[in-house]
């Protein structure tokens, strides 16, 4: 008789990679949710819904460096060899997660490419359904493809990326369904163990300077919230100044108002109206 083995802290093991061999003798990367999870909002009682995302290496850019005539490193996370491709990934595993444990059938989102992508992935993997609403033209190709793959229920709407939101946010005060927008909490939560990585990685310390694309305004909060969280728990000394920045047609931060029809061939960015946008700023005025 055998038993299936169970992770550290009593959370379930994933039964693809259980299945015929001890936790101990795989000697995997346990995924965001089993490697943080005294950092995270989860608990015995929650199911891991993983693809083994986060880990990723921080590669040292020292011609670029060197072409700046810059004496400190340029240090680049390569969070683009999470399992869909992005970042999102590290939220999307325990939003999704946080929806099995709530009994939830069903996910949906706005994307412009990224999100579209996780999203259809963790559901699938979770037994989900997964409603995805992009704005007709601007999404990124091979993002919408993993979502088809995925096979996610895919609508284009004649609108923009702020638009695809607002419906979202509609159809879940009216239905039940689970948002796994970046207005999720548990998405920046389990976002912000990019921030836990790259401090480990360099030793026990942040960076000095911590530079960020901002679309939605997610992911610099949930850096911030981060390297913050590791500030208090007594983990580093000090932490990063953010610097964000946006593209010259969707700058709403920037600018300092709403941009009704932003355009850039950044499309994940391409946001006029980012739902972090007050965090986005708190993180800017915080870390100096």
């Amino acid at each position: 008789m055998s038993t299936e083995p169970s992770l550290p802290g009593g959370m379930p093991s994933d039964d693809a990679a259980s299945r015929g061999a001890s936790t101990a003798a795989l000697n995997f990367w346990p995924g965001v949710i089993r490697q943080y999870k005294n950092h995270l909002p989860v608990s015995k009682s929650t199911p891991v819904v993983t693809l083994q995302e986060g880990n990723t290496p921080v590669l040292p850019a020292r011609r670029l460096a060197a072409r700046m005539g810059l004496k400190s490193n340029i240090l680049l996370k390569l969070e683009g060899l999470n399992p869909t491709g992005s970042f999102k990934d590290r939220g999307m595993t325990l939003a999704v997660s946080k929806a099995v444990e709530e009994g939830a059938q069903a996910v949906i989102c706005a994307s412009t490419g990224n999100t579209s992508a996780s999203a259809a992935a963790y559901a699938a993997k979770a037994g989900l359904r997964c409603v995805v609403l992009i704005p007709r033209g601007k999404i990124a190709l091979g993002k919408l493809t993993q979502a088809i793959i995925h096979s996610a229920d895919i609508v284009q709407i004649e609108g923009s990326f702020d638009q695809a939101l607002d419906l979202v946010r509609a159809l879940c005060e009216e239905y039940a369904v689970t948002l796994v927008n970046s207005l999720n909490p548990y998405r920046l939560e389990g976002q912000k163990t990019a921030a836990f990585e790259i401090c480990e990685q360099l030793g026990g310390r942040a960076p000095d300077l911590h530079y960020i694309p901002v679309g939605n305004a997610g992911n610099i909060t949930a850096y911030w919230m981060g390297y913050s969280q590791f500030l208090r728990e007594g983990l580093i000394a000090s932490a990063p100044e953010m610097r964000g920045w946006q593209a010259e047609g969707a700058a709403p931060i920037v600018r300092g108002h709403i941009v009704e029809n932003p355009e850039t061939f950044a499309t994940a960015i391409r946001i006029g109206h980012p739902a972090s946008w007050k965090e986005a700023v708190a993180a800017e005025e915080e870390s100096g």
